[in-house]
């Protein structure tokens, strides 16, 4: 099989947890006999840095162009802190799923026993945890009308959603229920929102459609609560933009850490993968940054090439190192490995060299030498 990926580094420790996804890939290319070429674009921070836009047009002309799109992480200090700034990194984020109609953004949230120790969560709460979460990607209150007044002491920010937009994820939503548990519970604030009562009122209308589907309605203060006192009672959670931006981050304190989270933003055009993670300035260029949200977005990659034995295969080898202690330093801030060693670690267990038992003694800082 032969796919074009247009690679986004992004800002931060977007590049290291990037090129160790491309790796992997690269290795599932060799053992699996496939072809995958790349093509460099820019978005962000190192977009504005080089071009003045956050969103270069070639860079969406690429990805247009592409199979997929395979990006790190978008975001700079310096805009965070900069109220005044007209250009910022999270346009260029904004601005490729409006121009890829990326309008479903999907997070899996799986919990590791090994990893049980790291959340402030209960283990009891956390155990066989596996839900996943459909979030609606080019609508709300992001995309809505903005308006600061003359003098600056007033803003406005407009939600606004159609009803076709809310069917089109809901039907994904609702698919992934049916090869599921068959429960799809909807997070809005009905009580409240006119938005939230118009994605209410669509869902149950579709629900009509789907009778095998348990549906189920929380309000978003309920479900922010619920994900942490019984995470285990959701499978597919739906929900719109701004709340399934909160709460999919909220759900990456059941897994320990946020850098073991994937996503794919799905919709009419290319399809777009990137881990959840920011762009963590602190950590840039140490080669300290956890790649497995970025290697796990490559692996959903793979599944929507239709590749779903390569893509068991690579999170059979992020499995592997997770519970043979081949961590990076979030996790493990005294035996750590670095970023690089991590991804060529998975490397090896795609090519076949891990073996049952490790000696850790044989695995050098920097360099994979399973023997």
């Amino acid at each position: 099989m032969f796919k074009k990926i247009t690679s986004i580094y992004g800002d931060g420790i977007g590049p290291e947890v990037v090129k160790q996804a491309m790796k992997v890939l690269d290795t599932i290319a060799e053992v699996y006999q496939h072809e995958f070429v790349y093509e460099r674009a820019l978005l962000g921070a190192e977009a504005i840095d080089a071009t003045g836009a956050a969103l270069p047009t070639e860079t969406v002309a690429s990805a247009l162009n592409s199979d997929a799109v395979l990006l790190g992480a978008v975001g700079h200090p310096r805009f965070d802190n900069d109220p005044n700034a007209t250009v910022r990194p999270e346009q260029g984020l904004l601005g490729i799923r409006k121009a890829l109609q990326l309008y479903a953004n999907v997070r899996p949230v799986q919990t590791v026993p090994s990893l049980h120790h790291l959340s402030p969560i209960k283990i009891k709460a956390k155990t066989g945890v596996d839900f996943i979460i459909y979030r609606e990607l080019t609508g709300g209150i992001y995309f809505g009308d903005k308006f600061t007044s003359e003098d600056g002491t007033a803003a406005t920010d407009t939600c606004h959603y159609q009803q076709h937009e809310i069917e089109r994820i809901a039907r994904l939503a609702f698919e992934a229920a049916m090869q599921r548990r068959k429960k799809l519970t909807l997070v809005d604030k009905a009580n409240v929102l006119e938005t939230s009562r118009l994605w209410r009122k669509t869902i149950q209308q579709i629900a009509v459609r789907y009778p095998e589907v348990t549906v189920e309605y929380l309000f978003v203060d309920n479900a922010a609560m619920q994900l942490i006192l019984n995470p285990g009672q959701f499978d597919v959670i739906l929900t719109e933009n701004m709340f399934g931006d909160i709460i999919s981050d909220e759900a990456s304190v059941l897994t320990g850490s946020l850098g073991l989270l994937p996503s794919a933003s799905i919709g009419n055009s290319t399809a777009l993968f990137e881990p959840v993670h920011g762009s963590y300035p602190q950590a840039t260029g140490k080669d300290i940054a956890n790649p497995i949200g970025a290697i796990l977005s490559a692996a959903m990659m793979l599944d929507y090439f239709g590749l779903q034995h390569e893509a068991t295969v690579v999170r059979n080898a992020v499995q592997w190192t997770l519970e043979n202690g081949f961590v990076t330093k979030d996790i493990d801030p005294v035996n750590f490995y670095f970023t690089s060693t991590v991804g060529d670690l998975i490397c090896d267990y795609i090519h076949g060299k891990a073996i049952e038992v490790v000696n850790k003694g044989n695995i050098e800082l920097r360099k994979s030498t399973i023997i």
